[in-house]
């Protein structure tokens, strides 16, 4: 791999981690309810999920997934309906002050860590969309007379950092907006937005149709 061919890569990573989607709106909400070093658990499995769905398209997984109707719509329904109990979960997600602390705002109550990392993991690695978009780029970047292992792990690592970067940025600007949910029922509000927005992406996994097939 060229040092030009890395770049235009990085490139193209940036604009796949700003782009919003499933990642993006789940690291919003995360850092508006729990706050930063919290969404970063959360951060930390979206990363892991984005490594599975970069091995299964640099082993070739994703096209025999992409050639396989039965296949592809299994992983497109667990998707769809994962995203959108997440969504149901943070419309129905109970509010109320900070345990021990009189007069305290209203804050959700923040899932264990684990919790956070499996949600991140399952965000990203059931979402057929990544695993089309990467099948389609990744061999874009990757020289065939070069060894494949050490290309992989180059655009896994560049690929991951910037989304660390990019997750985390945006789990900073919404926790920015904590002061003005300091009350239930601002909070509740926050939490059905976002809810929804989590339940339409999960909607609209629905409508996706594998590479080659019409729209």
């Amino acid at each position: 791999m060229t040092f030009a061919t890395w770049i235009t890569f990085v490139i193209a990573a940036c604009i796949i981690a700003v782009s919003p989607g499933s990642g993006a709106v789940l690291s919003m909400s995360h850092g508006l309810s729990y706050g930063v070093r919290k969404a970063s658990g959360t951060i930390l499995g979206l990363q892991a999920g984005l490594l599975l769905v970069l091995a299964i398209a640099g082993a070739g997984v994703g096209s025999l997934l992409l050639a396989s109707e039965v296949a592809f719509n299994v992983v497109k329904v667990v998707g769809a309906l994962y995203l959108i109990w997440l969504g149901l979960s943070q419309w129905r997600a109970r509010v109320g002050p900070v345990a021990g602390q009189d007069n305290a705002p209203a804050r959700t109550a923040a899932p264990s860590f684990g919790k956070r990392v499996l949600t991140g993991f399952l965000t990203n690695a059931t979402n057929p969309k990544g695993i089309i978009f990467m099948v389609a780029v990744l061999p874009q970047f990757i020289a065939k007379d070069h060894p494949l292992l050490p290309q992989l792990l180059i655009l896994a690592a560049t690929m991951c950092a910037i989304d660390l970067v990019v997750m985390h940025s945006y789990a900073f600007l919404a926790s920015s907006m904590q002061r003005f949910f300091r009350d239930a029922k601002a909070l509740r509000a926050q939490n059905r937005v976002f809810g929804g927005l989590l339940m339409a992406v999960g909607a609209a996994l629905f409508f996706v149709k594998r590479g080659g097939s019409q729209a």
